[in-house]
């Protein structure tokens, strides 16, 4: 933990903007290098016009290879493009739209020339191909949307990001990323000036480039996901916090629109984050799960001579794809906490959601979870890091809620179809408002509840030092590699190197017992793997799990 982690941030620490922008221009990568390749992770291609990893040369290449990918794939209908407030979207966003208008792509921007919110780009893909229709979701035959948001999420002030969501609505598999990133990369090779382009102001004026009112469509649309009805009739007192980011005009319009007691608390907008706290380790990071960054909204929580001004405060990250929420007697609540809060609820109060609709969960998400599903009776599926798993069944139905431990999810509508395929951290923090509005309760009270029946858990994720070869291993481990057969007292019960409830890869490993867990994955960006565990049996536990979990994976890597 950082010295100053939690305290606002100075001078110091923020970015030079004119500096980032113009590095965006002005430096080629090196493509000897690959950290300044092209690389798309589970959301996209990340990293900063400072380091020769997100500049104009990576845009026009990668968009290139997103038209000729989805024309190989007959996607001819609308693009749907949006940004975030970050300071390298708007540049990449303007070239984007070079490279599109000179295609002849069908380009959706926003009507007001403002921010875009990921989950209201992955709305307005699936309304598009069908979504809130009879016919249902369209994924295959002509005039399929897609989408791009221009966005590095949570990230530093300095970094820019550009992911593809395909017409499904939802993060694009690798089977689209593997082909975007390595055509991109031949494009920087043969010459990225070689792509056809048309100067913005005539782009942006082309018969192919159009306006879309995307906020209106989303804000007007929550009443069919949730009960905002009830949220209005008992008078909830909402604090929602855009972090700066993308979701700052659409919490007012949802205030407005739908009758709301709902405060912005903080309506700037700065890509250099002035008004951030700074997180863990000392950086000026959007991540509206940490405690540290969302120090100042815990504070404002707290009010005057101790009397609360909101019965719940929300964060969201820079694209508002991530949820945070403080409740007044709890603080900041553990995401894991509120996941579990919010699927207990909600498979309690959708009466018109699927008797069969699963419960989705990463590999590394609390297994409150699990003691949750079970009691509801509803099939549990949990899959590897990654919320493009949840897409099929949130597309059809099959899954009602899909939720990672990192503060993302989505759910289905009220009548139990599709609403987002992508993270949707808006509608989880205003469904922290309905379910005080219907059971009287903050969740962090009904996460007190959950715990009385399933127990409390202790949740922790660390890091440990490892070379890129033992990572490699670690991602091509088999069950056999552990030969362990305890772990912290308790008799190992699963060794998984594949997620239950797809068969996919894990890229690491998993090993369970009665009462705790472990699950070890290489980083894809430093020389470390992390190791997330959780124990039912306390803190102390817990420390034994994760200090057994090291020496287990070592000695795999070691053989």
């Amino acid at each position: 933990m950082h010295e100053r982690a939690g305290t606002p941030a100075l001078p110091e620490d923020l970015i030079d903007v004119d500096e980032v922008v113009s590095a965006y221009y002005d430096r080629t990568p090196d493509l000897d290098d690959p950290s300044q390749q092209v690389v798309f992770g589970t959301s996209g291609h990340r990293g900063s016009s400072l380091d020769g990893a997100f500049n104009e040369a990576h845009i026009v290449a990668t968009t290139a290879a997103i038209v000729e990918y989805r024309r190989s794939q007959g996607y001819d209908g609308a693009l749907y493009l949006g940004r975030d407030t970050h300071a390298l979207s708007e540049p990449a966003w303007r070239t984007a739209i070079e490279v599109l208008a000179a295609a002849g792509v069908e380009t959706r921007i926003d009507a007001r020339d403002s921010w875009t919110p990921t989950p209201a780009v992955s709305h307005a893909i699936l309304r598009d191909n069908g979504a809130g229709t009879s016919g249902g979701v369209r994924t295959e035959g002509p005039g399929l949307a897609d989408g791009i948001v221009v966005t590095p999420s949570h990230n530093p002030p300095r970094d820019g990001g550009f992911k593809y969501n395909p017409p499904h609505g939802g993060p694009a598999d690798s089977d689209a990323t593997s082909v975007i990133a390595a055509r991109a990369n031949e494009i920087l090779r043969e010459g990225w000036e070689k792509v056809a382009r048309i100067p913005f102001e005539r782009a942006v004026a082309a018969e192919s480039t159009r306006r879309n009112d995307y906020i209106t469509a989303y804000v007007d649309d929550l009443a069919n996901v949730l009960d905002l009805e009830a949220v209005r009739r008992a008078g909830v007192r909402i604090g929602a916090d855009p972090l700066g980011g993308a979701a700052v005009e659409y919490w007012a319009a949802i205030g407005e629109r739908h009758g709301l007691d709902l405060t912005v608390v903080n309506p700037a907008v700065d890509p250099r984050w002035s008004f951030m706290t700074l997180d863990w380790d000392g950086k000026i990071r959007m991540d509206c799960s940490s405690p540290s960054a969302m120090a100042s909204l815990r504070e404002k929580m707290r009010g005057d001579g101790g009397a609360t001004p909101f019965d719940v405060a929300t964060g969201n990250d820079a694209d508002a794809d991530r949820h945070g929420i403080v409740t007044p007697d709890a603080g900041l609540m553990n995401p894991n906490h509120y996941l579990a809060v919010a699927i207990e609820y909600l498979f309690s109060h959708r009466p018109d959601w699927p008797a069969t609709a699963a419960i989705g969960k990463t590999l590394v998400s609390s297994a409150l979870i699990d003691r949750v599903a079970a009691g509801l009776g509803r099939r549990l599926i949990e899959v590897p890091v990654g919320f493009k798993y949840f897409v099929p069944g949130l597309i059809d139905g099959s899954v009602g809620f899909g939720g990672e431990e990192s503060a993302g999810a989505s759910f289905l509508r009220k009548d139990g179809t599709v609403w987002t395929t992508d993270k949707d951290g808006i509608l989880l923090a205003l469904l922290a408002s309905e379910i005080i509005a219907v059971t009287g309760k903050s969740p962090s009270q009904l996460h007190a509840e959950l715990v009385e029946r399933y127990g409390a858990s202790s949740y922790a994720r660390i890091d440990a030092a490892a070379t890129k070869a033992q990572k490699a291993r670690l991602g091509k481990l088999q069950p056999a590699a552990v030969a362990a057969t305890e772990l912290a007292g308790e008799p190992i019960v699963d060794r998984l190197v594949a997620a239950p409830g797809n068969g996919a890869a894990i890229g690491g490993l998993k090993v369970t017992t009665e009462n705790a867990w472990f699950a070890a994955r290489p980083s894809g960006t430093e020389d470390v793997y992390k190791i997330y565990a959780e124990s039912f049996r306390g803190d102390d536990h817990l420390a034994q799990v994760q200090a057994e979990a090291k020496k287990v994976v070592d000695a795999a890597l070691a053989e």
